[in-house]
C-alpha cells in the first residue's frame, strides 16, 4: 500500500474538546459492541442471516427510513460543509478528491493542477454542476474510521470509501459496474437511482457500460438521507441529483474487491505446488524435450497437467497437505485500518514480564495474523518453512487505500512502509501459536513446545510487541 504525507491528513476532530467512549456510543445508532453488532446495526432492520442468504452477491437491497436519529447521525459522517475546512489541509487534485460530470454519456474529469483552492471548487460545483468525489474520507474523519475499521474486522477483507457531493440536475459519472461489494449510504439530499441487470455478474474488473447495451433498469428508486442500498458487484448502475435538490452526498462503502475463490486458488498453488515437488518425484521430473519452444498444444501434456491436479486434490481430501494463503492474508493485513484510536503507548508492553507460571492471553486479536511461509533467509541450505505473526497495529490511517499515491512522498520513514510488521518463529511454535490465538487464557508451562526455554521465548516476543499479556 502507498504512502502519504502526514502534514495533509489531520482529522478535523483532533482539536475538538475530548468526549468519553460511552458519550461518542450513546450518539450513535450503530451499535459497536462488536464488529457483528456493527454490521446487524447497519442494515437494521434487515437480519444479518437473511441478507448473506438472500441478498449477499445475489441481488440489490434498498433499506429506505423514517428515523431523524439516523438522518442525522448520517449527516455528520460527512458534508458539503466540511470541504471548506478539509481544503486547508493541503488537499491535491486526483490524489484525495476528482472533480467530474456526466457530458453525453462520458465521464468528464475537470481536475486543476495540484492542491485544491475551495473558492475555485465551490465555482466548480456551484457553476459547472461539478461532482465532487472525495477518496477514503477515512483519513479525516474519525467516525468514518471507527465503522470501517470494524467492518475489515466483520468482513476480513478491505473496506474503502468515496464520498459524491452532487449539485441538482446533475450526474457525476456515467453508467458503469464495479468490482466490489458496494454500501450506499444516503447523507444529504436525495439522489435518483437506476440498476440494471450485469453484463459480467460479479464482476472482476470496473468497466463503464454504454447506454445502448443495458435495457431498461431493474430498479428505479428515489435514496433519501438515512437510507442505505447494498448491490453486488458487477451492477450496473448510474445516479443523479434530481431538480429541486439543492444537491446530494452519499457515502460509499466497498469491500470484497479480488476477494474470490479464484483469487484464493492463485494465491494458495504457489506454496501447494512448493509443499508437493519435496515429496513427489513425478512432479520434479523434467518437461518433455522443446516443450517450451513447441508451437502447438499437446494433448498429452494436458493429460498429465491433469493427473498432477487429481493428484494434489487427492492429498488435499485426504489431509496430507495444508493450503497456506500468504500473498492475500499479507496483503490484507499490512493494508488494513489500525484500531479505532490506537495510540502508540497503547502497543508498548503491558504489565509483567511473563513466567512459566503465568497465565496468559493474546491483545488485539481481530488485528494478527498467523502465516505460514518459506524462511526469508538466504542460506545454502533447503527452505524450510517458518510461522509469521503479523498484525496491523503500526499501520498508518492516513494511508488507508490510498494506492500509488503514497509512493511519491519522500518524507516518511521506511519502517513506517515496511509491510513486515510483527514477528516470525521457528514452524515448530506453531501449534503453540494456533492455541494462544484461538484460546482465552493459557498457562505458559503447558504451551505445547518440548523446551521451556522456547515456551518463554515465544510469549516474551510476543510481549515486547504488544501482543500478549499475563491475565
Amino acid at each position: 500500500m502507498p504512502k502519504k504525507g502526514r502534514s495533509a491528513v489531520r482529522s478535523l476532530e483532533e482539536k475538538e474538546e475530548g468526549m468519553s467512549a460511552k458519550q461518542r456510543k450513546t450518539d450513535s445508532p450503530l451499535c459497536f459492541d462488536s464488529p457483528s453488532s456493527l454490521f446487524q446495526s447497519l442494515i437494521a432492520p434487515m437480519d444479518v442471516n437473511q441478507f448473506f442468504q438472500q441478498y449477499w452477491e445475489k441481488k440489490p437491497l434498498l433499506l429506505q427510513r423514517s428515523d431523524p436519529a439516523l438522518t442525522s447521525y448520517y449527516q455528520s459522517l460527512f458534508q458539503l460543509s466540511d470541504l471548506k475546512q478539509l481544503c486547508a489541509q493541503g488537499l491535491e487534485y486526483a490524489r484525495d478528491l476528482n472533480v467530474c460530470r456526466c457530458v453525453n454519456g462520458k465521464k468528464k474529469v475537470m481536475n486543476k493542477e495540484g492542491r485544491v483552492n475551495y473558492t475555485q471548487l465551490r465555482k466548480d460545483f456551484d457553476q459547472k454542476r461539478a461532482t465532487i468525489q472525495f477518496h477514503q474520507p477515512q483519513r479525516f474523519k474519525d467516525e468514518l474510521w471507527r465503522i470501517q475499521e470494524q467492518l475489515e474486522c466483520f468482513f476480513g477483507s478491505l473496506v474503502g470509501s468515496n464520498v459524491y457531493i452532487t449539485p441538482q440536475e446533475s450526474q457525476g459519472l456515467p453508467p458503469h459496474y464495479d468490482d466490489v461489494e458496494v454500501f450506499i449510504l444516503q447523507l444529504e439530499g436525495q439522489k435518483h437511482w437506476r440498476l440494471y441487470k450485469p453484463t459480467v455478474p460479479l464482476a472482476r474488473e470496473y468497466s463503464l457500460e454504454p447506454e445502448e447495451r443495458i435495457g431498461k433498469p431493474t430498479h428505479d428508486f428515489l435514496l433519501k438521507a438515512g437510507d442505505l442500498l447494498y448491490f453486488p458487484r458487477g451492477t450496473i448502475h448510474q445516479a443523479n441529483t434530481p431538480a429541486g435538490v439543492e444537491h446530494s452526498t452519499h457515502l460509499t462503502l466497498s469491500t470484497y474487491q479480488n476477494t474470490s475463490w479464484g483469487d484464493l486458488l492463485m494465491d494458495v498453488f504457489p506454496s501447494l505446488l512448493f509443499d508437493s515437488m519435496k515429496s513427489d518425484i513425478g512432479l520434479r521430473q523434467g518437461l518433455p524435450r522443446s516443450l517450451l519452444t513447441s508451437a502447438n498444444g499437446s494433448s498429452d501434456v494436458n493429460k498429465q497437467v491433469c493427473m498432477f491436479l487429481r493428484g494434489l486434490a487427492e492429498r488435499l481430501e485426504q489431509g496430507q497437505q495444508e493450503l497456506r494463503s500468504s500473498e492475500m492474508r499479507r496483503d490484507f493485513i499490512s493494508s488494513r485500518l489500525p484500531p479505532y484510536r490506537l495510540q502508540e503507548e497503547d502497543i508498548a508492553p503491558v504489565g509483567k514480564l511473563p513466567a512459566l507460571e503465568d497465565s496468559v492471553c493474546m491483545r488485539f486479536k481481530e488485528h494478527i495474523l498467523l502465516t505460514v511461509e518459506p524462511s526469508q533467509d538466504n542460506t545454502d541450505e533447503a527452505t524450510e518453512l517458518e510461522a509469521f505473526v503479523l498484525h496491523s497495529l503500526k499501520n498508518k490511517r492516513e494511508t488507508h487505500m490510498m494506492g500509488a499515491h503514497v509512493n511519491d512522498e519522500e518524507d516518511v520513514d521506511e519502517e513506517e512502509t515496511s509491510p513486515f510488521q510483527g514477528l516470525r518463529f521457528p514452524a515448530t511454535h506453531l501449534p503453540a501459536l494456533r492455541q494462544l490465538l484461538s484460546g482465552e487464557r493459557l498457562l505458559v508451562g503447558e504451551l505445547p513446545l518440548q523446551q521451556d526455554t522456547d515456551k518463554l521465548g515465544l510469549v516474551l516476543g510476543l510481549w515486547t510487541e504488544g501482543l500478549l499479556q499475563v491475565c
